[in-house]
């Protein structure tokens, strides 16, 4: 069967994008990226209110110009309006969207919450994790011819993802210390680190994990330029050590079947608290360094399962 068309509809931010576009790669589909940028008041009345006009169908370089997708999969405040907006341009066009919407006016066929958040119904597909792009013949492809330089690391090796800065978090100097301790203990230990930042990473933090690359050759650390060895060093790693900032990470991480160890900074959010818990019950979780969890598990990954929940509710 020929895989529909699809559209990633966001405001441009890649945390957004990427598990929508795993989604479409579950489906067999290559999805084409529309971006929203609406100007103020336009934002402050999101999502309850309308488009921008500057980016109705029949402006130039609109996100919402046709032709139409049969899938269109959209998440974030601002994107709302626009698949609003979309569903009544092209009523057969299936309409989904990641994460609870605050508001009945959404406009999408399909609605996907992860089970910490509230929102239930009969249009509403509840999962554990985030969708992303590790499906696991991706991982056992790069197990199986894996980097050279990765490979050659002394076990066990370690994936440490490092997130920032967020609306709930901060790492202070205390807890960048502390971090950068407990990895020292690992190393200490025998063990390998390989060692990703974010955008959001403090200079400050991710200068000590540079620096903690440069004291030992069982360490590296990705300094962004080349191809993103993320999934390499997920499939590599024997656990995983990773920051509380990002529910996101946290959840990829519950793709490789491996302990996972979570450092938390300053700060938190009971939403946060309860992913963690949920995701407790299905795979190895501890935090990091003091209270480590051991043991495998079957690999927690939902994108599959909401990849076939999209087409379920593209072909009704």
């Amino acid at each position: 069967m020929t895989p529909p068309s699809v559209w990633i509809l966001t405001d441009g931010k890649a945390g957004d994008e990427q598990p929508l576009a795993g989604i479409a790669e579950a489906m067999g589909a290559a999805p084409e990226f529309r971006r929203v940028h609406p100007r103020k008041p336009f934002t402050w009345l999101m999502p309850w209110g309308p488009i921008d006009w500057r980016e109705s169908p029949g402006r130039p370089g609109s996100p919402l110009a046709p032709p139409y997708p049969d899938v269109c999969l959209a998440t974030g405040r601002r994107a709302i309006a626009y698949l609003r907006h979309l569903k009544r341009l092209s009523p057969t066009t299936c309409t989904v969207l990641f994460k609870d919407p605050r508001t009945r006016r959404h406009g999408a066929d399909l609605v996907i919450v992860q089970a910490h958040d509230k929102l239930r119904g009969p249009d509403v597909k509840v999962v554990t994790t985030a969708p992303n792009r590790l499906p696991p013949a991706r991982l056992d492809a790069i197990r199986a011819d894996p980097p050279a330089d990765l490979a050659a690391l002394p076990r066990p090796r370690l994936a440490v993802l490092v997130g920032g800065d967020s609306r709930h978090h901060r790492f202070t100097p205390d807890d960048i210390a502390r971090l950068i301790a407990g990895l020292q203990e690992k190393v200490a230990a025998g063990a390998s680190l390989m060692i990703t930042a974010s955008r959001r990473t403090p200079p400050a933090l991710a200068a000590a994990l540079r620096a903690l690359a440069k004291r030992n050759g069982r360490v590296v650390f990705w300094n962004g330029d080349g191809a993103n060895p993320l999934a390499a060093y997920m499939a590599l790693a024997d656990e995983l050590v990773v920051t509380a900032d990002s529910t996101n990470m946290i959840g990829e991480a519950a793709t490789t079947g491996r302990p996972i160890q979570i450092f938390h900074p300053s700060g938190g959010h009971p939403k946060i608290a309860a992913f963690i818990a949920l995701l407790g019950k299905e795979a190895r979780v501890g935090r990091f360094p003091d209270a480590p969890a051991t043991g495998a598990y079957p690999p927690v990954n939902s994108t599959a399962d909401i990849a076939d929940a999209v087409l379920t509710a593209f072909r009704r």
